[in-house]
């Protein structure tokens, strides 16, 4: 009888699904709160718009400068490493070698099981340093021109976030009208938000879109309310 083959399927979530999740997120939630606030104490929608827009933008040139930085960051100190890694390599060998069976160790393997892979590793520099780098530091090589893309994801990403919420101060005029419009529509797409987002992290959907809805509602109603207490 034929075996049905195994597949196991991970969360191998991309560097560029989580800063679509960090831009979105931030994008929802921080227009939102500000719109909901300025709508507790101004009496007008196009001074919601206005300030809504000069957010959006300032926090979208931000967020995407943050995530360029980081990623520059990253890949700078992956360069660094890789280069402290390939002068210990070649002038400390030996204590190179102890460090890979210390590694291996953790599985249950010796200095003797060790042995063949060692002499692979001298014969291979670049490999003895590839493993070194992964399970000696826990570093994965960056991807070519991550840095833009981060970048442009998380500005674009906060971009779409924040218009969700602003959107319907520009589409109606009657401020006590745009706002539980505003409301209803940001609620449900932080919920489809955290609904998707959990599908990736592994936790339950429902689980994941209270969640997402309940931190987004809480900053905008604090908002809201703080306005109102200070506009009288």
């Amino acid at each position: 009888m034929p075996l049905t083959p195994h597949t196991e399927k991970h969360f191998t979530a991309s560097d560029t699904v989580r800063d679509l999740v960090i831009g979105m997120a931030d994008g929802l939630t921080v227009p939102f709160a500000l719109a909901a606030g300025l709508s507790g104490a101004v009496a007008a929608s196009r001074v919601v718009v206005v300030a809504g827009v000069a957010e959006i933008a300032a926090g979208a040139i931000a967020m995407g400068l943050g995530g360029y930085l980081a990623a520059r960051g990253d890949a700078d100190h992956y360069r660094s490493e890789r280069a402290r890694e390939h002068y210990e390599v070649r002038e400390l060998a030996h204590r190179e070698e102890d460090e890979v069976v210390q590694i291996f160790s953790h599985y249950g393997l010796d200095r003797a099981a060790c042995a063949p892979i060692l002499a692979h590793f001298r014969t291979d520099p670049d490999a003895w340093v590839d493993f070194m780098m992964r399970f000696e530091l826990g570093l994965e090589q960056p991807e070519p021109g991550r840095a833009l893309r981060s970048a442009l994801t998380i500005g674009g990403a906060y971009v779409v976030g924040g218009l969700v919420p602003l959107l319907p101060y520009m589409l109606i005029g009657e401020l006590s009208r745009a706002l539980p419009v505003s409301v209803i529509c940001t609620l449900v797409a932080l919920g489809l938000f955290g609904a998707a987002k959990a599908r990736f992290t592994g936790i339950g959907m429902g689980r994941g879109a209270l969640q997402t809805m309940l931190v987004g509602g809480i900053a905008s109603a604090a908002a809201f309310l703080l306005a109102r207490w200070i506009g009288g």
